[in-house]
């Protein structure tokens, strides 16, 4: 790998459908990073199959592999940094990042979140959840946010956002199958940003 690329880690913990249109833009346009490691917090996950696939290392950590919080903080914190990882990229991680992470990458881990953030963000708000939540809003839009992790919940800094319309009769799989789509453009663009903040 050369060594003006950065080495990026993604959490998991379905099928990583957004960590596999991040993997096909960065080949495609060539953006300058290079996955080193697929996490999750599931031993068995669709993520983990892609990423084997195109090489790149998985890992299955758990907070019920360890005697305490504590230690499952420490593992994480350790594993991240002995592979050198620059910058941390949640896709579909049903977990809250330990405050340890957080504060071992401070502006360096970004999740992407369906909705338009700060609306229908929080504690509870994931999945099929907030799509059902936008339409019984009665909103007219919806759409993506990028957004740096913080310690709360969907609180940290926005980086992208990316608009999309809610339809007549939009059921909550409806909206979420188009929301999804918008996620799978606007992550490669928001790291491409990411990357020219951070040089």
């Amino acid at each position: 790998m050369a060594d003006n690329k950065r080495r990026l880690a993604v959490f998991c913990s379905g099928t990583g459908s957004n960590f596999r249109a991040l993997q096909h833009a960065i080949l495609e346009r060539g953006i300058p990073a290079e996955f080193e490691l697929c996490l999750s917090n599931r031993s068995q996950c669709g993520a983990f199959e892609f990423a084997q696939e195109h090489g790149i290392e998985t890992l299955h950590l758990s907070e019920k592999q360890f005697g305490s919080y504590e230690e499952f903080e420490e593992a994480m914190v350790r594993a991240l940094m002995v592979r050198g990882i620059d910058l941390i990229l949640l896709a579909g991680y049903m977990r809250k990042v330990p405050d340890a992470v957080v504060a071992a990458f401070p502006d360096r881990i970004l999740n992407i979140h369906p909705a338009l953030l700060p609306k229908f963000g929080g504690e509870g708000m994931y999945g099929i959840h907030v799509h059902a939540a936008v339409l019984a809003a009665g909103e007219a839009e919806s759409g993506a946010t990028v957004h740096v992790v913080n310690e709360e919940y969907d609180k940290g800094r926005i980086v992208m956002q990316r608009r999309v319309p809610v339809m007549p009769g939009d059921t909550p799989e409806a909206l979420a199958d188009r929301v999804l789509e918008c996620e799978h453009a606007l992550y490669p663009d928001a790291l491409e940003k990411i990357l020219e903040e951070q040089p």
